[in-house]
């Protein structure tokens, strides 16, 4: 193996033992006393049609009744949380990837207004579709 082979291999390890130490801080340790606990940040896809913008949400594992969707001026705010399931919690933790705990997610919108028209959360995902008005 080449030097820069080597080089190239170390910086990949390192940064995939960082993700993965963040994951794991981000869905397994409590926070410290007097602060507020850890939050994570669902991945978001936003894609406009004709007539609706899209802004899909992933959640996997998160029941409907654990989710708040709000819009404060031209801020769109998802939150609510994802629980370990009960075997997790009867069992021994060999790989958690897949985020806990309480999530927030805030997203600009594009300043002109808007109709939330549709809300469904689905295949793990939530769909938001926008009316442009």
């Amino acid at each position: 193996m080449s030097l820069r082979d080597m080089e190239n291999w170390m910086w990949s390890e390192a940064v995939r033992m960082l993700e993965r130490a963040e994951r794991t801080q981000r869905t397994v340790a409590p926070p410290a006393a007097g602060r507020r606990p850890s939050r994570w940040e669902p991945p978001v896809d936003v894609y406009e049609t004709g007539d609706l913008l899209w802004v899909v949400t992933a959640l996997p594992g998160v029941a409907p009744e654990q989710v708040a969707v709000q819009i404060q001026q031209d801020v769109l705010i998802v939150t609510g949380e994802r629980r370990l399931p009960e075997a997790a919690h009867r069992g021994r933790l060999h790989r958690v990837e897949i985020p806990a705990g309480r999530f927030e997610r805030r997203l600009m919108l594009p300043p002109r207004p808007l109709e939330l028209v549709h809300n469904e959360l689905l295949n793990g995902c939530l769909y938001l579709g926008f009316r442009k008005l």
